[in-house]
């Protein structure tokens, strides 16, 4: 018996894996999700480093690590090295500071190709749960389990589904754009400028 609800599970999971990949990609602004992805070879099997670890957004540039086992200081401190992020963390006690550069504008364009792939990527594991979805309803047409107008009904629905899906993706493609590219300007700059504005310069 076709469920359209399971399709719409499976589209839903691959919608979270694709968001927790947005998510770790650095954007120039501390965010403790960025380290998500982040695993650390302890006790002898890879570990997400937040279950290492208290992660903590110390300020807009720097995030902290509190390290529960004193032990793992070294393990993380090598693995965020050697990561895709470019960080350079430094120990201080049982605790990992963090800065997080900002970027510049080669790096921007780079992080925009990298979302481009993993959205590319997250369509078609979206297309292929549809694809999936009709060969099931062809098959049960063809074993008359339903009436061809049934399948014709079914598999509109499931398009529909597909189409709202690759939407998703699309909103989220152009929000971590929009966060890539926006150039963060600093704080004492905005208060010269209001105060430009408001007359007291």
């Amino acid at each position: 018996m076709f469920d359209e609800k399971s399709y719409s599970l499976k589209m839903d999971k691959a919608i979270e894996v694709f968001s927790k990949e947005l998510s770790s990609l650095r954007t120039g602004r501390a965010n403790a999700s960025m380290l998500d992805l982040i695993k650390v070879e302890v006790y002898g099997q890879l570990t997400p480093i937040n279950q290492i670890g208290t992660i903590s957004v110390s300020d807009p540039q720097t995030l902290s690590i509190q390290i529960w086992d004193n032990n793992n200081i070294k393990f993380c401190e090598k693995a965020l090295r050697e990561s895709d992020l470019n960080l350079n963390p430094i120990i201080d006690g049982q605790i990992l500071r963090i800065p997080v550069p900002k970027l510049n504008e080669e790096r921007r364009k780079e992080l925009s190709k990298i979302v481009n792939q993993q959205s590319e990527k997250n369509k078609i594991s979206i297309r292929n749960i549809r694809r999936n979805g009709m060969d099931f309803l062809k098959s049960e047409e063809k074993n008359k389990n339903i009436s061809e107008d049934e399948n014709k009904k079914l598999s509109a629905n499931l398009q529909k589904l597909t189409d709202e899906y690759i939407k998703k993706i699309e909103n989220k493609i152009k929000e971590k754009e929009q966060e890539i590219l926006k150039v963060w300007i600093c704080p004492v700059i905005l208060l010269l400028l209001w105060m430009a504005m408001a007359g007291g310069v």
